[in-house]
């Protein structure tokens, strides 16, 4: 081929060299979230999966994807990047247990306009971490560099969990009017809510450097801790038996994410005074007016996944997510009737 001076993929912004540079760097971290049925590592055009080799015999798969929303501005404003990836692979593979299926894949999508290799490892090493935590592969992913579509350092996530179960165990299954509901609670406000957050603070006239009204650190570094992974913990109790549902708290709240697991003619009450009410989310309250409607339907409120559980089988799932380090409350049971009824205060 002929030379010339034309353009080049670098002079339009595109660094292909960074690209490849990132992939070497991943690779030790994708390889530590290997588990049995993986098949490939990094750098094909697919990855292969083994499902007899993961212990299926008649499988069905789930699937689910999410971002982490408005959080990321959090983290791009103040640079604390290494646990972003945590909360991206949360909200997948938490939505997958729900459905009792066990997590065992996960690809990452991460866009941005300019790459930076440091950054973009601290990121995907965070992935790897929620991974690996859970028990699920990073099998792959996709980095974009589009320079014109991304400014001033921003960058996007989004995440694809795969998981599978045995057929005939998908959850909900077997809810009735006594069983009873316990919450597992959460590690602060996870990755739901971050606008009206963002709002609040700028109502509040605060810095992410400011020190947090309701912690010790900074602002930003506090809102930032990441959303705890209950997949090890719900899938024990699931094996265990007497779960007939389980709801992860996330957009919606309480209020409309429980609802979703129950069937017709079933509704829930919840006793508001069964568990307190996290300091971050009173100061947010407080901070920005909410009516405990409003908390309780933007936020997880301090419950992060509820599990719905046989009457007699309450006391030893308790007692046995207790033990793996969940902080359990029963916060209330199954009744007849529709959509979910308060009784307490959380404010």
């Amino acid at each position: 081929m002929s030379g010339g001076n034309g353009l080049t993929y670098a002079q339009a912004g595109v660094d292909i060299d960074a690209g490849n540079a990132l992939v070497e760097r991943i690779k030790p971290a994708a390889k530590r979230t290997t588990r049995a049925g993986s098949m490939s590592g990094l750098g094909g055009f697919g990855a292969l999966f083994d499902l007899k080799a993961a212990g299926y015999s008649d499988p069905i798969l789930v699937a689910a994807t999410d971002g982490v929303g408005t959080k990321l501005r959090i983290a791009i404003d103040t640079g604390h990047v290494g646990t972003i990836g945590i909360d991206l692979v949360a909200m997948c593979v938490n939505d997958l247990v729900c459905q009792g299926a066990e997590p065992l894949l996960f690809l990452d999508y991460f866009a941005t306009g300019k790459l930076e290799v440091e950054q973009a490892a601290r990121i995907i090493e965070g992935i790897a971490d929620g991974c690996a935590a859970s028990g699920c592969a990073l099998v792959g992913g996709e980095t974009a560099e589009m320079p014109g579509m991304y400014h001033g350092g921003d960058f996007d996530l989004a995440g694809f969990a795969i998981g599978a179960m045995e057929r005939g165990t998908d959850l909900p299954q077997g809810v009735v009017a006594g069983d009873v509901l316990i919450g597992l609670a959460s590690d602060g406000v996870h990755s739901n809510g971050y606008s009206l957050v963002r709002k609040v603070v700028e109502v509040a006239g605060l810095s992410w450097e400011d020190k947090a009204p309701f912690a010790e650190g900074a602002l930003g570094a506090e809102l930032l801790v990441p959303t705890r992974l209950y997949v090890k913990q719900a899938l024990a109790a699931i094996r265990a038996g007497g779960v007939h549902g389980i709801a992860h708290i996330t957009g919606g709240g309480l209020t409309e994410n429980l609802p979703r697991v129950l069937p017709e003619g079933q509704g829930a009450d919840i006793d508001l005074g069964a568990w307190v009410l996290p300091p971050v989310f009173r100061w947010l309250a407080e901070a920005g007016g909410l009516a405990e409607a409003e908390l309780l339907m933007t936020f997880n409120a301090g419950i992060g996944m509820v599990l719905v559980v046989a009457a007699d089988r309450a006391g030893a799932l308790a007692e046995m997510l207790t033990e793996a380090g969940e902080r359990v409350h029963v916060i209330g049971h199954v009744v007849p009737g529709q959509g979910v009824n308060y009784s307490g205060r959380l404010l």
